[in-house]
């Protein structure tokens, strides 16, 4: 089977600022509705990230599902709080807001915080998974989270509170992919029905994750092109994610992709280079590579 429905290509945003800016979108296509629909008829599939910095609401879910085609997807970011990293009290609701501590740092917030701020993150996306649009829920990791009790512990947390939805995992911490922790990570993300992300990123930093593509689910495999900066973890957001892939660079991830999708039902290839209209160039080369 071709691209088409098996891969689906797309960029980590579509409302980036060096993305409007950029000029890829054409005139009449700066407002919210025409700017989605103008996406949407270019790709199969985007990502969310705002919802990493702040709670999705219910009327958005519905905007974005009826703006969008039958077919499209959307991977969503889950919020900063569920993955462990640190967040400010001004980006709960207020009603949330006493119970997180003003300098919530690397440890983990109150279950029952969790709990609720879970609850109200999912409901504000049901529109969109009742609508067909809802691809996978995004679990980014942060770079100390490495493999161990407490990290094991958290990831069963996440799933425990989506149970029913489908999750995929990033890990930034190299240990989980590097040969010696590969297979129990594996096994872990597998008995928990979590979808792996593989990711492309520079390889010459000590906290490179390494290029591997594993499939943790028959339902969906996930890749993330990240760049290859080697400002990764240090420069500003511009710096670290500032990288225009050649066609060589991508050419070169088609095998891969063409494997994973013969061992999963769904590809996800998301870029994340979002400085300028790089990321969507990218995605466009990506998909005239593998036919689409």
């Amino acid at each position: 089977m071709g691209e088409t429905g098996r891969i689906r290509v797309g960029a980590c945003s579509w409302t980036d600022r060096e993305l409007l800016s950029s000029g890829w979108y054409p005139p009449g296509h700066r407002d919210a509705e025409p700017r989605l629909r103008y996406y949407a008829s270019r790709f199969p599939l985007v990502e969310v990230d705002s919802t990493y910095y702040g709670l999705p609401s219910t009327r958005n879910s519905a905007l974005w599902a009826e703006r969008s085609p039958t077919g499209f997807r959307f991977d969503v970011k889950a919020f900063s709080l569920l993955t462990g990293h640190p967040t400010r009290p001004e980006a709960l609701p207020a009603d949330l807001r006493s119970a997180l501590p003003p300098r919530l740092g690397r440890q983990q917030a109150d279950p029952a915080l969790l709990d609720e701020v879970a609850h109200r993150f999912l409901a504000a996306l049901e529109p969109l998974r009742a609508a067909g649009r809802l691809g996978t829920l995004l679990f980014q990791f942060p770079p100390w989270t490495a493999p161990g009790p407490s990290a094991e512990a958290l990831l069963r947390g996440c799933r425990e509170r989506t149970e029913g939805w489908p999750v995929a995992v990033e890990f930034r911490h190299p240990q989980w992919w590097q040969k010696e922790g590969y297979d129990a990570t594996f096994a872990l993300l597998a008995e928990l029905g979590l979808t792996a992300v593989a990711v492309d990123m520079d390889q010459s930093l000590p906290a490179s994750v390494p290029p591997v593509t594993p499939v943790t689910t028959g339902r969906l495999a996930a890749v993330r092109f990240h760049g290859r900066s080697r400002a990764w973890g240090t420069g500003t957001k511009e710096d670290r994610f500032r990288h225009h892939y050649t066609r060589e660079e991508l050419a070169a991830w088609t095998p891969d992709l063409r494997s994973l999708a013969d061992r999963a039902d769904e590809v996800h290839v998301l870029f994340n280079n979002c400085c300028g209209d790089s990321a969507v160039r990218a995605a466009e080369t990506m998909r005239e590579l593998l036919g689409a």
